[in-house]
């Protein structure tokens, strides 16, 4: 074979490899398309019922949805009706939908046909203070109707809020009990706690102009000049998801205080909430406003009396575990007599509107007497709105059951309440001592 037959044996050789080649990579290319397309193909099928089954469940927890345009990117691979080659993208309109729910209960029962008995035994208060609460939260509540639904009444918002402070059922029944979902019912809660607190606090939680009369009530418990009782009491919580040993209380059971300031009544006229269960008293009161004003002279209006030589200002009472200050008074601990055993008797006497308004506001309230299953940090909100709630109650001279007060007993008898610590380190100053001493011997009758 000469050299021009080797020349063309060897080019035909390469022309037969290249066309090969060329038909190997076409049918590989073929073959690859076709298996994106049945992959891409069985996904967005996969999707689409996972889509559709995670919309149903949604739809269950969620009733306020907005209408939107969800925007799908389809892979290049993929064809096949109402797809677009290129990758492009493509809106596809989602259906507003809401889950369908009954409130025939609350529209029609509750507000066309239940008396005063009714409305006080499930939100306890009458119709006519639950109308009044309506109107004064009502800017704070209102909301504007659009196109998507009506919004919740503020009648509505309210009692739904009423119903979860006051029997502390889940989010779920409460949703359920008023034709809402269950994120809607906890959102309302919140919602309404922060109107009460934001409108309602500052005129409802006050000694106002009612000083004279404050001091006139203490005065005829036995002790003289006297605006108000201080004390601390804990709410069972759940186990808090970050810090959870500062709120392990001296009983063992996770908590959250609350430091009020009480008067004659029992009615609240100042609040510290939100305190770690294992917060001691002395400390939550002296980081409170409480002790500030006091400390600057600015929590009452000046009104000082003599004894013996001594001025007495304004006081205030608590436990053994707050210090002996000039404006705050508590118990003789050492060297027991006659006068002070009757000071000390006195004293006592005096804290039972305190005690009286934790169990009203407990036996009222029944969110606060179990495990409260709202988030650690609402729940100083929740808490200060049940107070208000509590002095509008006593206001408006609503009854309290004596079955409150005995659910909220039963309910409670597993978180008994931590003891009074007195704290040793703190000695009290001369002046304070004086002023004691002084109150002492008038409340004897030594003077």
């Amino acid at each position: 074979m000469d050299e021009a037959q080797k020349e063309a044996a060897i080019m035909c050789v390469v022309q037969s490899g290249t066309l090969m080649m060329q038909y190997l990579r076409a049918s590989n290319e073929a073959s690859s398309a076709a298996a994106s397309r049945r992959r891409w193909a069985f996904l967005h099928s996969l999707g689409q019922r996972r889509y559709e089954k995670e919309e149903e469940e949604d739809s269950e927890e969620e009733e306020e949805e907005e209408e939107e345009k969800e925007v799908v990117l389809l892979p290049r691979q993929a064809s096949g009706p109402g797809f677009r080659r290129g990758g492009r993208l493509r809106s596809v309109e989602r259906r507003f939908w809401a889950r369908p729910r009954s409130t025939e209960w609350w529209d029609r029962t509750v507000l066309e046909t239940w008396d005063d008995e009714q409305w006080l035994q499930n939100f306890r208060m009458r119709k006519a203070t639950f109308l009044e609460l309506c109107a004064r939260l009502a800017p704070a509540l209102q909301r504007q109707k659009t196109r998507m639904r009506i919004p919740l009444s503020v009648e509505k918002r309210v009692a739904i809020a009423l119903w979860k402070l006051a029997t502390s059922v889940c989010y779920r029944d409460v949703g359920n009990q008023f034709g809402v979902g269950r994120s809607t019912a906890g959102s309302v809660v919140l919602e309404v706690c922060r109107a009460i607190q934001r409108v309602l606090m500052r005129s409802t939680v006050t000694v106002g102009n009612k000083l004279p009369e404050i001091i006139e009530g203490f005065k005829g418990m036995g002790f003289p000049n006297c605006a108000g009782i201080v004390g601390t009491t804990h709410m069972p919580i759940l186990c808090p998801p970050h810090q959870a040993a500062e709120y392990v209380n001296t009983k063992g059971y996770y908590s959250m205080a609350l430091q009020a300031l009480v008067d004659h009544r029992g009615q609240f006229t100042h609040l510290s909430a939100g305190w770690p269960g294992k917060t001691h008293e002395a400390k939550i009161f002296n980081k409170s406003t409480l002790f500030t004003k006091g400390q600057e002279g600015t929590l009452f209006t000046p009104g000082s009396m003599e004894i013996n030589g001594v001025t007495v200002p304004r006081v205030i009472l608590g436990g053994p575990a707050y210090p002996l200050l000039p404006w705050l008074m508590v118990p003789y601990t050492e060297e027991l007599d006659s006068t002070k055993e009757s000071f000390n008797a006195t004293l006592s006497r005096c804290q039972e509107p305190l005690d009286e308004a934790f169990s009203r506001l407990k036996g009222r309230w029944r969110c606060l007497t179990g495990r409260n299953d709202c988030a650690v940090e609402n729940l100083p909100r929740l808490i200060s709105a049940c107070c208000v709630l509590h002095n509008i109650c006593e206001e408006k001279g609503e009854a309290y059951e004596e079955t409150w007060e005995a659910e909220a007993k039963q309910l409670a008898a597993t978180f008994e309440q931590p003891l009074q610590r007195p704290d040793i380190r703190i000695k009290p100053a001369a002046r304070s001592e004086r002023v004691r001493d002084a109150l002492c011997a008038y409340i004897a009758g030594v003077v």
